[in-house]
């Protein structure tokens, strides 16, 4: 039994009969064709007219059949005479025998040159030139974008002179900005898919819709590359430039990948409002930082303190949690640290003992980081250790500096890790900053900024950390205190820009209190005022924001926001830098001057110090969404377009940009940021490897979309500063992905098969012959209209309305209503944010119901119908390819344009483009599910057929059986069995229709159509029935498997609560055909038995 899917080739190619379109048929079976179009899906009909009576003699073949079978014979004689004169000479051993290609290499072509000028309507040239008989994406995509922007079809007051919003309402998505430091990958091409597929649905469902693009300035990580820039070039560092000369060059710097990513952006076709650009530095922006943290300072949410950062030595630092890699190592490890010529070692756990004061003992603790010793300040051990109960209250003595430990109790030790006694280092870790805050333990800072111990660690001042390791451990092990070390599993935080390895640091920074703003923004998402999707994306929200810590908001950069406060100088005072009480903030200098003086209003102020550090680069992010649309000015953009309407984002964020959104535009706005929140999956390489250029896997899109040979992808990976091991693993995984290099796969099949990758679920494995495959899809689209214009009569113009007329064949009701389905449902999976299903439907709906059935069926009626079926027949083809051009515009916007604009318009429909056009309706009118079945039926016994006689090899006299297994598929089979023979393919000599009480003959396979029907073909004698025995009991186990899965998921109650009552319909449809399935196994299984017997 074959269980085949549809064809999914181009229009015009030859398939195999088990999968692919109909064969062409013959004159009389065209006559049949048309002539059962003409009929009733269902109703009676005269016994002995079902294509199946026996008793009816032989037909009398015409003279030209005769004539068709007479020339097929000598061809015949022909060919078997070259092939015995072949045989019988001797081979001739070939002496260079040439090397099979791996593969074809896509053919060159000239380059594409637009004729079309800048900005104006594309020319449209003719299909059948040498660049359009087939799809090329360059082609089609080509000067429609700038058409589109220069026409203002992505403003939302687009043909307005002010901005007013439609009934529909308004729908607003702001770009999740792009760091402006490099190229966009394919996680930004994944968000622009999925974001812009939702605004033009939008737009065209009558939305006043705004698309705001814009860039993040990346604090930390453009000034590193500038700065790594900057040295190769010049031999010179920020500071030899000066601040202001370094933000200079910096914005310099910046407009080159500003404008690359603006590039393609476009190329990608995302209907950005261009003139709403935003960069989180530029003025309007700036000013709302600036207003943000001195609002927030003065309520008191913003605090100057001495507390723990990560902090990075190489680019001198604090660090976000989001910008520090765990790197997990089994044990010990020796690893590369910027700074150091030779290895370090990590992965180990180092013993050693502190003497007490008092009484000459030991105590032993453990660490894996000896040198932070130099810093401790306290031991503690578990209360309830009888090892060490005597010694709590005591004190150990530090062995080379003057001071002593505390010996402290607390229930946070674990007695049964290490010795049970655990070394306190509160400056420098951040378990022990909170025991140290507990019990006061004193804070001592023992690392210089450059990673150089300071002027606490005695005699160890100025060497480097990791040299102070190896020296700690051979002082210890001089005075007789260094026990052992042993292999350790642990976690290196690593700079994610530097790959130095992170130190925590106790430094003055400032800092956001996060209770008190945290607590609106859970409730925002508990009480449905944002819905975040999937439900694991929530999940993680809410988690964070239950367990919020404080937020660190300095960076030592100078690219970025500079933190408006000021430290205020008092004559004769000397004040320390992290007592808040000393700072004031203001939106200028003489702001913060008029706070100063009415904070201290009976002492001098000698002096203003503004601090030099910036924002952290996510506290502007965090703005985002009201600050594009210029706030803290009440502007008509706030008022009409805020709160925006999705955000569509990766979930590995939702920590550290999502959260801060919401709390902040509660606190500062009074509303939530958005409405909705949608998380897409993790892009990985095809073979599940996270995508990163430390691998060398990342994937340009712009190479997807225009193509790319191997050796440049090769070059690619020269240029940055990837491993030389790793060149060559990621040199080996191009050639095995990519032997030919990338094709030109386009904008739209990139965005096509990016949408339908997302599920909302799991990580993605991008595979790139899916997009090709999707290409492939475009180009089916692309011949299908071709054909259609092809039909259309010279100044042809479609009815006025797509309505049904009454005069539509069987074929036609069956497409109109399949088309009208599609129509509500893929409406409903966008609604619902089902992509992936949006995506499949419209593929289903194009390939196998428009092009693979009712096209190839359309072919007969307009080629040999009446003048009034070739009419309706075309008017279908009409309706059926312009709604669904409709349907897919905000999946490829560049095909449907190209496509569309050469269709006519139906009477008094102006629409200018596609981008601007209707979404189609839902039409209860033009359902009719009767048909469908009825159709439905017809294709699928056909299918049957043809996938047996494939099975099977027989390729003439074949006898098939079609058993209805309810009296509407009998009446429907035996009214159509002129269609079903039609379809069925050639090598058919009869095929009878069977009522359910009837039993098919014996020595028959068979094939389920579903729970309605089976096709049996007769194939007694052709087969050995002990094989096909065997391979029915095969597939009969896995229908069996299968059905009792279905059977079990139905029967589940979580399955029933949730599912709707049109999902579990389906769903039991689907547990019918299975059993159904099982049966007719069953009953072939007997009769290749009763075959077997015989034999």
């Amino acid at each position: 039994m074959a269980l085949n899917s549809a064809s999914h080739n181009i229009p015009g190619e030859k398939t195999g009969p088990a999968t692919g379109q109909p064969p062409s048929v013959s004159q009389e079976t065209s006559s049949a064709l048309l002539d059962a179009s003409k009929k009733d899906a269902v109703g009676q009909q005269a016994p002995g007219q079902d294509g199946g009576d026996k008793s009816a003699g032989k037909k009398v073949k015409t003279e030209k059949e005769l004539e068709k079978e007479r020339q097929k014979a000598e061809k015949a004689k022909k060919f078997a005479e070259k092939q015995a004169k072949k045989q019988a000479q001797p081979e001739q051993p070939s002496k260079n025998k040439e090397k099979k290609p791996e593969g074809k290499k896509p053919e060159a072509r000239p380059k594409y040159v637009e004729e079309t000028p800048l900005g104006e309507k594309k020319i449209l040239k003719p299909l059948d030139d040498a660049e359009r008989k087939a799809y090329i994406p360059g082609v089609v995509e080509s000067a429609w974008y700038p058409w589109w922007e220069k026409q203002g079809f992505f403003k939302p007051d687009y043909k307005q002179d002010s901005l007013k919003i439609s009934e529909k309402g308004a729908f607003t998505i702001v770009i999740p900005p792009p760091n402006v430091t490099g190229a966009l990958h394919c996680g930004h091409a994944i968000a622009t898919a999925v974001q812009d597929t939702l605004i033009r649905w939008s737009r065209m469902k009558g939305y006043t819709t705004l698309y705001v693009p814009g860039c993040d300035h990346a604090g930390i990580a453009t000034q590193t590359v500038v700065e790594k820039m900057l040295q190769r070039r010049e031999g010179k560092s920020r500071h030899d430039l000066g601040r202001q000369k370094f933000i200079e060059r910096v914005q310099l710097w910046k407009e080159d990948y500003h404008n690359n990513i603006t590039r393609v952006l476009k190329r990608m076709g995302a209907s950005f409002d261009w003139t709403r650009e935003a960069f989180t530095m530029d003025e309007n922006l700036s000013v709302a930082v600036m207003e943000s943290f001195v609002r927030l300072h003065d309520e008191g949410y913003i605090y100057r303190s001495n507390r723990l950062v990560n902090w990075c030595v190489q680019l001198n630092t604090a660090l976000s949690n989001l910008e520090v890699d765990n790197k997990e190592l089994e044990g010990r490890t020796l690893l590369d640290v910027p700074g150091y010529e030779r290895k370090v070692e990590f992965g180990v756990i180092t013993h050693f003992c502190y003497p007490l004061e008092e009484g000459g003992g030991k105590i032993e603790v453990a660490t894996t980081r000896p040198e932070t010793m130099l810093g401790d300040t306290g031991i503690a051990v578990h209360p309830d250790d009888k090892r060490y109960k005597h010694l709590v209250g005591k004190n150990a003595k530090h062995p080379f500096v003057d001071r002593l430990l505390p010996i402290i109790a607390d229930e946070y030790v674990d007695p049964e890790f290490g010795t049970g006694a655990v070394k306190l280092t509160p400056a420098h870790d951040p378990n022990d900053f909170n025991l140290g805050q507990k019990h006061n333990l004193a804070f001592i800072n023992i690392l210089n900024d450059n990673g150089t111990m300071n002027q606490h660690t005695g005699k160890f001042e100025g060497q480097k950390r990791f040299d102070a390791r190896y020296t700690v451990v051979d002082e210890l092990t001089k005075l007789g205190l260094y026990v052992k070390k042993e292999s350790n599993p642990m976690k290196i935080p690593l700079c994610s820009r530097s790959n130095d390895v992170v130190e925590p640091v106790i430094r003055p920074q400032w800092w956001m209190k996060m209770k008190e703003l945290a607590e609106p923004a859970i409730n925002a998402v508990r009480d449905g005022d944002i819905k975040i999707r999937p439900e694991s994306a929530e999940k993680m929200y809410l988690r964070w924001m239950e367990n919020i810590n404080d937020w660190c908001l300095s960076r030592q950069l100078w690219w970025g926001h500079q933190i408006p406060a000021y430290f205020v100088e008092l004559e004769g005072e000397k004040g320390d830098d992290s007592d808040n009480n000393l700072w004031v903030t203001g939106r200028t200098e003489q702001e913060a001057r008029e706070k100063a003086e009415k904070k201290f209003p009976n002492k001098k102020i000698s002096g203003l110090r503004r601090d030099e550090d910036v924002l952290d680069t996510w506290f502007s992010s965090g703005l985002w969404p009201f600050s594009v649309h210029k706030w803290p000015k009440n502007t008509i953009e706030l008022e009409k377009l805020f709160p925006t309407s999705i955000l569509e984002t990766g979930w590995d964020i939702i920590p550290f940009w999502v959260s801060r959104m919401v709390f902040l535009s509660l606190k500062l706005t009074g509303q939530v940021p958005f409405r909705e929140v949608y998380c897409h999956s993790l892009i990985r390489d095809s073979e599940g490897r996270k995508m990163s250029k430390s691998l060398g896997n990342v994937i340009d899109p712009v190479d997807i979309m225009d193509s790319i040979s191997l050796d440049d992808l090769h070059a690619k990976l020269l240029t940055g500063n990837l491993d030389p091991k790793e060149v060559k693993n990621a040199t080996n995984y191009q050639k095995k992905t990519f032997p030919q290099g990338i094709p030109e796969c386009g904008a739209d099949a990139l965005r096509f098969s990016l949408v339908k990758y997302t599920t909302g679920g799991g990580d993605i494995n991008l595979d790139v012959k899916v997009i090709e495959a999707d290409r492939r899809f475009c180009n089916k689209i692309y011949q299908a209209t071709k054909y259609v214009l092809g039909k259309l009569e010279p100044g042809w113009q479609p009815q006025a309305a797509p309505k049904k007329t009454g005069k539509e064949s069987l074929p036609e009701r069956w497409i109109l209503s399949k088309y009208n389905t599609a129509v509500e449902d893929i409406d409903h999976a966008l609604q619902t944010r089902y992509f992936s299903r949006a995506a499949g439907l419209l593929y289903s709906y194009f390939y196998d119901c428009l092009c693979d059935v009712y096209i190839e069926n359309s072919k007969v009626i307009i080629s040999d119908g009446t003048p009034s079926e070739r009419t309706s027949a075309v008017e279908t083809l009409y309706t059926t390819l312009e709604g669904g051009l409709k349907l897919l515009s905000p999946f490829m916007p560049f095909l449907s344009e190209e496509l569309w604009q050469r269709l006519p318009r139906r009477h008094g429909d102006t629409t200018e483009s596609i981008t601007i056009a209707s979404f189609p309706t839902h039409d209860p009118e033009m359902d009719d599910f009767q048909s469908e079945a009825a159709y439905d039926l017809i294709l699928g016994c056909s299918k049957g057929i043809r996938s047996l006689m494939s099975e099977y090899s027989i390729k003439d006299e074949g006898e098939a059986f079609v058993q209805a297994l309810d009296s509407a598929s009998y009446s429907t089979a035996r009214e159509q069995v002129s269609s079903i023979r039609a379809l069925a393919g050639k090598g058919m000599s009869s095929i009878s229709i069977l009522s359910p009480e009837q039993s098919p003959p014996t020595g028959c396979a068979v094939f389920a159509v579903s729970a309605s029907a089976a096709v049996f073909l007769k194939v007694e004698g052709r087969v050995d029935p002990e094989k096909e025995i065997e391979k029915a009991q095969t597939k009969m186990k896995q229908a069996s498997e299968g059905a009792a899965k279905q059977k079990k998921m139905l029967e589940g109650e979580d399955f029933r609560a949730k599912g709707s009552d049109a999902v579990l319909k389906i769903e039991e449809q689907k547990l019918k055909d299975l059993e159904t399935e099982c049966r007719s196994f069953e009953r072939s299984i007997a009769q290749f038995q009763e075959m077997r017997l015989k034999g």
